[in-house]
Order: structure tokens, then sequence, then C-alpha cells
């Protein structure tokens, strides 16, 4: 498969699976996709960078994407900088650290 069909159906996954990204005023963007590798990175933005559940979509999306898109093996999902950046990132920078989340699976 193309890195773009790759692409594509990262950002068909996350469109149809995790819906809330979008629907709570947020945004994400497929970064870099590498198809020898299978690694895939993606930035999450807007409302996302603030978001209290933002570490659980994080996680969740790191755990998920490669368990149901066969041609990827691992994903980093980093928040977006720029004008999409976090709107309060020392406060999502603690939730990340917080043990509470390590098992924590989102209803998406």
């Amino acid at each position: 498969m193309s890195a773009q069909g790759l692409e594509r159906r990262t950002a068909n996954y996350l469109s149809n699976h995790v819906p809330q990204i979008q629907q709570h005023g947020g945004h994400f963007e497929i970064e870099d996709v590498n198809e020898e590798t299978g690694e895939v990175t993606v930035a999450i933005g807007g409302a996302c960078s603030g978001c209290g559940i933002a570490p659980m979509t994080i996680k969740a999306i790191e755990r998920r994407l490669p368990e149901d898109l066969d041609e990827v093996t691992s994903v980093t999902v980093r928040r977006a900088g720029g004008p999409r950046a976090a709107v309060m990132p020392n406060k999502t920078d603690e939730m990340e650290e917080m043990n509470e989340y390590e098992d924590y699976s989102p209803p998406f």
C-alpha cells in the first residue's frame, strides 16, 4: 500500500472511530506516514490541546490504530503547535503523567 493510501486510511479511521476530536472543536493532521515501517505520526490540536481527556484520547489512538489497521505498526500522537497550539499546555502535560490514564479505555 502506498503512503498516500495509508495516510487516507488513517484519516478515515480517526474520522470514523474518534469523531469526538472534531465534534468537540479539535482537529487532527496526519504529519508523517512511513509505508515501509508502518509508523504514523498524528498531531492533534484546537480544543484537543487543552482538553482534559486529551491524554486518554492520545493513548487510545496510539494503542487502537495499530490494532485496527494491519499496515500500521506504531503511532506517535503529539499536540499541534503554532496557531493551533495548546490552550492550557501545562495542565495537559500534568495530566499525561497521571497514572489514572494508563488503563483507561475511552468509549471510542
